[in-house]
């Protein structure tokens, strides 16, 4: 178990928190070979016993259920929280994630694991987020007032468990001490239902029908829906061809019992008052914790953990909010974290070792020093970023987000007028365009839209589209413009945001344009690295719609997701644009009537300009290499 953490610092004088990664850490994190998860290694000292269905009343009277795990301890100890939508009983153990609330109750600890409101064994109806601000400060209130607590609540969790968290960070309960958020969003309008202005197909319908809507079933009692929806989740990729979204059939649009959520996010689909309500990004200035966040550079809340972070290095409301930040960023996806028996693209379980999370054995050293005052290390002296630059296979440490020193360089789209597919005459340069450069063109047709070859979607990389995949068959289609720089003559570290700005024209009312970074190695093959894309109507604005004019040009301004990826000597940098996304994002039907209202679609020719009054370009964060003042190789030895 991890009992001290050593510190390394930079020859710049710049003191940075070290990273999980050597062979102790490999030893902690779990077993190798075909073992199962968890492991059975690194129990505390404290025998364990298990009340179950603790019950806990909310402000308006509702019961939730949880199930608390006792140390055998004299003296009272701190409390650690987890409020989960998925099963008390699960807690976020499988597939190959966290420890068992036993094994965190063997270090002395007191867990807390609840049904929230409307799933499982507790009481209550379930509607996504709604409740979860005002129970989350009620069951830290009554964690803490637990017979042999000592008052201090730490929470935990993944995914939806990590919004749990921030719903309840923001009401400031008196006795929340700190979260560990994993894999979890910003906002729940932009970059968790929707993706600025395009909705999270593959993401949003899968893990209504799987997960969300049929445990709730289960909840109420409503067994025939349970099996119906057991039977659509098994034709999920079917159902991702039906339209009207509007009128989904497998979550019953006439019955309010089952997913009205689903449906009221259809009929929202700007940022409007319904969704910020429950946004985090509004209330940093009110989180008084410190807060280790998790991601993966192909998580499908990657953008929003990153902007977690840096919102609290920024607004949290104290000094030692804003300086207890710590970001790890892996090579994961949604649930694949690299151990032997997890699931995720072959090419990040490829990686080997290096690339597992620790998050089990470094937020237990959290909570150590946060609610034991336990010295540790893994709290430094600010804010900590710690990431995993693929392409070299090797963890980094800095100080801030994104890291200092970046010099973000703009590349230029370029061509002969043929940029479609990858053999075709697509450059992209550091030199500005030059007149008389000809346009490139393409037709979107939404029946058959380009496909989704890896991406950061969720939520496993068996169904959804997510992880690092060869683009190669997506740059034969017609549809695809692909733009890439002459071979790299050094090696070159990209780590950070990425920004694409498209001039481009439309024949349509409304339309979609993607774009994605690509790594082209020397072998041929041409890895994803990110990907982003923008509604038309939205561009400028996410809360109010702008008519698109057919014909006329317009900047648009593509957000792709964050990465951090060794381009070696030798390789090149690819950029392809497109329209369409599928299943990962919904096809636009370019008719421009309300969205999810439509079954018909209409073709869309595209025009994309690259001129000196249109110089499309992708603006990259280049950090300079082996530069300690900005970033150093981060060691992290763990002690048993």
């Amino acid at each position: 178990m991890v009992r001290r953490v050593s510190r390394s610092v930079g020859r710049a004088g710049t003191t940075l928190a070290s990273f999980a990664l050597v062979a102790g850490l490999l030893a902690c994190s779990g077993p190798s070979g075909g073992m199962g998860w968890p492991p059975s290694t690194g129990a505390g000292p404290c025998q364990v016993t298990k009340q179950a269905d603790v019950p806990a009343r909310m402000r308006d009277g509702i019961v939730l259920k949880a199930d608390v795990y006792r140390p055998a301890v004299h003296e009272a100890v701190p409390v650690i929280l987890m409020r989960t939508q998925y099963g008390k009983a699960g807690a976020d153990i499988q597939p190959s994630r966290l420890q068992t609330p036993s094994w965190f109750a063997s270090q002395c600890y007191l867990v807390v694991v609840q049904d929230i409101r409307g799933q499982g064994a507790s009481g209550g109806t379930f509607y996504e987020y709604a409740n979860d601000a005002d129970d989350g400060y009620d069951t830290v209130e009554w964690a803490a007032a637990l017979p042999g607590s000592n008052g201090k609540v730490g929470m935990y969790g993944t995914s939806y468990v990590g919004a749990t968290q921030w719903l309840a960070a923001i009401r400031t309960p008196p006795h929340l001490v700190t979260i560990v958020p994993t894999n979890t969003s910003s906002d729940y309008y932009q970059n968790w239902t929707y993706e600025d202005g395009a909705f999270r197909l593959a993401f949003i319908e899968p893990w209504t029908m799987g997960s969300i809507a049929r445990s709730a079933a289960r909840q109420r009692g409503d067994l025939t829906t349970v099996a119906e929806l057991t039977e659509a989740v098994h034709n999920a990729a079917s159902w991702e061809h039906y339209r009207p979204y509007a009128s989904f059939p497998p979550l019953h649009p006439d019955d309010p019992a089952v997913a009205p959520y689903f449906f009221d996010a259809i009929r929202h689909p700007t940022y409007d008052e319904y969704w910020k309500r429950w946004s985090i990004r509004g209330h940093y200035d009110q989180v008084t914790v410190p807060v280790l966040h998790f991601e993966g550079w192909y998580d499908a809340f990657l953008a929003g953990g990153v902007e977690n972070f840096a919102g609290m290095v920024a607004h949290g409301a104290t000094a030692a909010a804003r300086a207890g930040q710590r970001i790890v960023i892996g090579p994961w996806d949604h649930i694949g974290w690299g151990r032997p028996g997890s699931i995720e693209a072959p090419m990040l379980k490829d990686i080997g070792p290096v690339a597992n999370s620790p998050i089990n054995e470094l937020m237990l050293a959290w909570f150590d020093h946060y609610l034991k005052g336990q010295p540790s290390g893994v709290a430094g002296s600010g804010p900590t970023v710690d990431y995993f630059e693929m392409g070299a296979n090797r963890w980094r440490s800095s100080t801030a987000w994104p890291v200092p020193g970046t010099r973000f360089t703009r590349y230029y789209l370029g061509s002969g007028g043929h940029a479609n597919t990858s053999i075709g005459n697509g450059t992209l340069s550091a030199q500005a365009p030059g007149a008389g450069g000809p346009t490139d063109t393409y037709r979107y047709d939404p029946s058959d839209p380009v496909p989704s070859v890896g991406g950061h979607s969720c939520c496993a990389a068996i169904s959804g589209p997510q992880g690092p995949y060869d683009q190669g068959p997506v740059e034969q289609r017609p549809d695809v413009l692909v733009y890439t720089t002459a071979p790299l003559t050094e090696d070159t570290e990209v780590t950070g945001p990425i920004t694409v700005t498209l001039y481009a024209a439309t024949s349509a009312p409304d339309t979609d344009f993607t774009a994605k970074l690509v790594a082209l190695r020397a072998d041929g093959t041409a890895l994803n690295l990110n990907n982003g894309i923008q509604n038309a109507r939205l561009r400028t604005s996410l809360e109010r719609a702008e008519p698109v004019i057919p014909g006329q040009i317009n900047e648009y301004t593509i957000h792709v997701w964050p990465t951090s990826y060794l381009f070696p000597a030798g390789s090149r940098i690819r950029l392809e644009i497109s329209s369409s996304d599928f299943p990962q994002f919904a096809p636009n039907p370019n008719t421009g009537q309300p969205f999810g209202t439509d079954a018909t679609w209409q073709a869309a020719d595209q025009t994309i300009y690259h001129d000196p009054a249109h110089p499309s370009s992708v603006l990259l964060p280049i950090v300079p290499p082996d530069d300690p003042a900005v970033h150093t190789s981060a060691t992290f030895p763990i002690d048993e």
